[in-house]
Formats: structure tokens, sequence, C-alpha cells
């Protein structure tokens, strides 16, 4: 997944908070946790929706999925727009540190190959019929543009021709496992700077990759400018206006602090998408791979085995296969949980097609 490739302006607070005092004002200190308490931030954290300055604190959060930092952030609301947002937000430099060894994070080697990849395919095979149907619409065989593809599993699953499948990521091994392993061309870059032409895909997949940019409306803009006329855009992000959220609070992992630095309702998606210049044309609040192992990991991170890997965990086999046993055990428990509230459009997670709007002439 991208860490964001724009470098955020330096943290300061407005020249009339010299007047006040009080936690109301940024106080956020490098090496020290936040102030909950904060309801004004300053220019380097303003809400990227609005720009409003005005915060409520909606929780205290740690990385308690890889545990690659012992700081401590908010998670803050704006009280203009709602948008919800990761606080304070990192540096792009220092965010580079808090995501895992690209090396340990690769497919599962733990399990006999065949039946991993079998049970991959399980898992994302609603995904992939989301993304087939799109490609239905579209009127023409221009190729599918996977952003943030890791090593290009999932657009191996489209089951295209290798001329149809293209790949993004920031991590160049991750590009490099895409060509060995998948035989999907990969290329290294940002969306924005990526060495493509206008109008060259049918389809651009950005599975969870927004909430993970310092400004996703450029991302947005690139995609609308790589795709077809008829293309398709698919969006998928987790879900702040989910039940997950609302009962488990900083213990949801949809969060994952610190690498989440928004947290997109459906409503901000839509505004984010329209203000592009496209149209949602089909929504989906459940994705089989994802919603329920979100809920199990928000339970019990410990117990999933890549979760372990990147910790670096060290256990003998025993005790691996023990953990394995009772994470698909609560994997299991969740699906129910999870499928109940996306029926009641709480999903956990937020998946929408999309296209370009249609200029309609005016008539004289």
């Amino acid at each position: 997944m991208q860490g964001g490739a724009d470098k955020p302006q330096p943290d300061s607070v407005e020249s009339e908070a010299g007047s006040r005092t009080g936690s109301e004002f940024e106080t956020s200190v490098p090496g020290q946790a936040p102030d909950p308490a904060i309801t004004h931030v300053g220019a380097g954290n303003l809400c990227p929706g609005c720009e409003s300055a005005e915060v409520r604190t909606l929780c205290r959060g740690e990385d308690s999925l890889y545990q690659a930092t012992e700081r401590t952030f908010l998670v803050v609301e704006c009280r203009e727009c709602r948008m919800v947002r990761l606080y304070p937000r990192p540096a792009p430099e220092e965010m580079r540190r808090f995501y895992p060894d690209a090396t340990l994070d690769e497919h599962d080697t733990g399990a006999p190959w065949g039946l991993h990849a079998f049970v991959e395919r399980v898992l994302i095979r609603d995904m992939v019929q989301f993304v087939r149907q799109a490609l239905r619409q579209v009127p023409c065989d221009g190729p599918v543009l996977d952003v943030g593809c890791g090593e290009g599993w999932f657009l191996r699953q489209l089951d295209l021709p290798q001329r149809r499948l293209v790949g993004l990521d920031f991590s160049v091994d991750a590009a490099a496992e895409a060509w060995s392993s998948n035989g999907v061309p990969a290329v290294c870059a940002a969306l924005p700077n990526a060495p493509f032409a206008a109008g060259t895909f049918a389809a651009i997949t950005l599975f969870q990759v927004l909430e993970h940019l310092y400004d996703p409306l450029q991302y947005i803009e690139a995609a609308a400018r790589l795709l077809h006329p008829e293309g398709r855009l698919i969006v998928q992000v987790p879900n702040a206006g989910s039940w997950q959220f609302l009962l488990l609070g900083e213990r949801w992992s949809g969060l994952d602090v610190p690498r989440h630095l928004l947290i997109y309702r459906e409503q901000d998606i839509e505004n984010l998408l329209e203000f592009a210049g496209f149209e949602i044309v089909r929504r989906k609040r459940f994705a089989l791979r994802d919603n329920p192992l979100m809920l199990a990991l928000s339970i019990a991170p410990a117990l999933s085995r890549r979760v372990r890997r990147l910790r670096r965990i060290e256990e003998n086999r025993s005790a691996g296969i023990f953990k394995d046993v009772l994470f698909t055990l609560l994997w299991l428990i969740a699906l129910p949980l999870a499928a109940i509230e996306s029926v009641c459009r709480s999903g956990a997670t937020y998946t929408v097609e999309a296209r370009l709007k249609r200029h309609v002439p005016e008539s004289h």
C-alpha cells in the first residue's frame, strides 16, 4: 500500500492562538502523546475535506497491529464536514518507518501452497466478480491498472490476457514479485506520476489505498485522466460509519493507526468522487476476505499469522498451528456478524464502481 507521495506542510498554529490558552489548541509535540482535549489544529493538520481547523477527539490509538512504533495518536473528527482522520499527521519520512519490511509481507508459505491459493481465490472471488462485472460495461479491451498491487495476486485472478494487466506499487520489491511470481507487468511509481498515456485503462482499482494518502484527490484526478472515457474506477476503503468502529473504537483494526491517515464514511467517498468528476454506478458494503478479517483482527490481532510474521514473533510449529486454528475459528464467528452489519448498510468496508460523468450538450 502507498504511504503517501506528497509532503504535508509543517505544523503551525494560527496566529490568533497566541491570545488564547488551554488544551483547545494544537499542543502536539514530537515524541509526546497529543492532548485528547484539543479542539483546534494548526495548518499542517487542517481537514483535507474542508480545511477547517476545528476538531473533536473520537479516540486515542496506537499501532496495535504491527507495533512498528510506540507513539500515541488521536483519531479526530472535523467539526464542519465530519471527516475522520489521524492526528497529528506524521511526515512522509516518518510514515515510511511505520510500514513493515516488504520482504516479510509476502504470501504466506506456512500452509501448503495449493491449499493457500485455493483459500485465497475463494476469499477474493466476490471482489474479482465485482471488477469483472464493471469491465463488461466498458466498450474497449484496455488494460486494468491495480494501484497498490503488491505481488499481483488479485490481478492474476481476473483471468485476463497479460497485455490487459498492469500493476502499480510504491515498493520495488512488490513490483518485482508481481512480475516474477504472477506474470503481472508492474511499475514502481505513484499514480499521479505514473508513466501512462491519458485514456489508457478500461478500469483502475484502488483497494484500500486512499486511506493511506496525504492527498487522495490527486490520485482520483489522476485516475480520471488515465481512464478511457467509458472506463470504470473501483475504490474500496474501510468505513468509519461501520458498526465495528462504533462498537470497538480504538480497537477497530480498520483504523490501522498510524498508517491510515483518513478514515472515510460513505458520504466522504461520494463527495470526493463527485468533486473529481465521477458518478457512482454501483455500491458494495461487504467483502468476504476483509469484513470478517477486520473484526477478527480487532479482537485478537496476535493470532493472525500475518501479524505474527510482521512482528517477527518466534514460535514453534505446534504453537503456530494452534494460533492459526484459533484465528480461523474467530474469523468464522466474525463472518455472520460482519454480514449482518453490511446488510444494515454499516459494513466495515465500502466499495464503489464509478464512471466519469457524461457531459450532456446544452440545448439551444
